[in-house]
């Protein structure tokens, strides 16, 4: 795609909108900004970058004469796609891409991308170490923490790239065919492999209904064809119904069955394996990443242990699946902090195994109402203020041989940026405690 000369509105100034800012630039466009949020809610270096580029900026936008005077609207993963803004570029005729779709138009490497409604960022990270340890260049990026577009432009020394999705960023990707009207030389997305781990009530708060977060997801698969593979959770009546309109080759992983010697049974650990054996790496390769691998930051991760108690930052689990996947692991008394964002989603899932496994639960966030709703009678609850003064109290009742757990249920944004500073604020919460009460 050619930028030069030409104007590139992106809705949204977070992590992508400020990436595919400099992408644009790098292209030679001029890049246009319009967040909905205060000039605050933006990095101060970012603002001063964009001024020395003449990147132009909307705050509290946004407006239509700002919209109207653009070539091309790109909409960051968090921005919905039945805004005016968006009508408003429609009825000109202005392109509409999303961020993954816009960065792919310049990316020459096969793509691995890995989506799922829990699991994702733990697959992506192995199938990148797998791919290293195999002695091929990966590239990982995407919802993970780095954008694709950070990174798009730097591909020269790569061989693959793995790239985690979420709903959000592929709900905007658009067919070949719809593409071709748009204007020449626009590529659809099309992952060499595409994976589904899973899905289960997620992001029921941007989603109609669940129809409708399902059919976001199966947007991965849309521009594939048959010399590509979509990868597929074969115990998920869901995923395979939904396989029968793939173009790609279907390939299935069985959760539970893992066929590498001396590796546990793990739903994760099966799908890499299946993305391993497409791409032909042996065996030994994968069983020796996946027996070395401690596990990703904000997932089911071990803090500390303090008189006997462990403190575990399960910060990444915005979900009540994410969360069950946790208490199935832990065999202690649970001690679980929870509450957040509500994605609308159905927190009574997790009902069994808040009553065979959790001791207390202390409840923070937005969420606190109807958590303890979905919840009476089944645990004692308290509601704490903060996550801070959640983990003091944990700390105050907790008994020697239990577990302090974090594992929300929710989204971070009501008292975060995102589930990487709760987490961290969980992390430095446990870290100022006393070793003795």
């Amino acid at each position: 795609m050619d930028l030069q000369n030409q104007r590139v509105t992106i809705l949204g100034a977070k992590l992508s909108g400020m990436a595919m800012a400099r992408l644009v630039t790098r292209r030679g466009g001029q890049a246009k900004i319009s967040e909905r949020m205060t000039e605050d809610s933006v990095p101060a270096d970012f603002r001063q970058w964009a001024q020395q580029q003449r990147v132009a900026c909307q705050f509290q936008g946004h407006t239509r004469p700002f919209i109207e005077a653009s070539d091309w609207l790109v909409l960051s993963p968090g921005v919905p796609k039945d805004i005016p803004a968006v009508h408003w570029a429609q009825a000109d005729n202005i392109p509409v891409l999303g961020e993954i779709e816009f960065a792919f138009q310049w990316c020459d490497k096969p793509v691995i991308a890995v989506t799922g409604s829990n699991g994702k960022t733990t697959v992506a990270t192995l199938i990148h170490q797998v791919l290293e340890a195999a002695g091929y260049r990966s590239c990982l990026c995407g919802n993970i923490g780095t954008p694709f577009s950070d990174y798009v432009l730097d591909l020269f020394d790569k061989d693959f790239v793995v790239l985690e999705v979420s709903s959000f960023q592929l709900e905007t990707i658009l067919s070949q065919t719809m593409l071709l009207g748009k204007g020449a030389g626009i590529k659809g997305f099309k992952p060499y492999i595409a994976v589904i781990l899973n899905v289960s009530q997620n992001h029921l708060d941007r989603h109609k209904d669940f129809q409708e977060y399902l059919d976001a997801k199966k947007m991965i698969f849309i521009n594939q064809k048959e010399g590509d593979y979509a990868v597929l959770n074969a115990k998920d009546d869901h995923l395979k119904r939904l396989a029968q309109g793939v173009k790609s080759q279907v390939r299935y992983f069985d959760p539970s069955l893992m066929p590498l010697k001396g590796i546990e049974s793990n739903p994760n650990f099966a799908a890499v394996w299946e993305i391993a054996k497409i791409i032909g790496i042996k065996e030994a390769t994968v069983s020796q990443v996946l027996r070395d691998f401690k596990g990703v930051e904000h997932r089911l991760e071990w803090v500390r242990q303090i008189n006997g108690v462990h403190f575990i930052n399960d910060s990444k689990a915005t979900t009540a699946q994410a969360a069950i996947w946790a208490l199935e692991r832990l065999n202690a008394p649970v001690i679980m902090i929870c509450g957040g964002r509500d994605k609308n989603i159905d927190f009574s899932a997790a009902a069994s195994l808040v009553r065979q496994k959790v001791k207390r639960m202390l409840l923070i966030g937005e969420a606190r109402k109807k958590l303890r709703e979905v919840f009476n009678g089944l645990v004692t609850m308290e509601e704490c203020a903060s996550l801070p003064e959640a983990v003091a109290r944990a700390n105050e009742i907790a008994q020697a041989g239990d577990s302090v757990l974090l594992s929300p249920m929710c989204a971070s944004f009501d008292m975060f940026a995102n589930y990487q500073e709760r987490g961290r604020c969980f992390k430095e919460a446990v870290h100022h405690l006393s070793d003795y009460a």
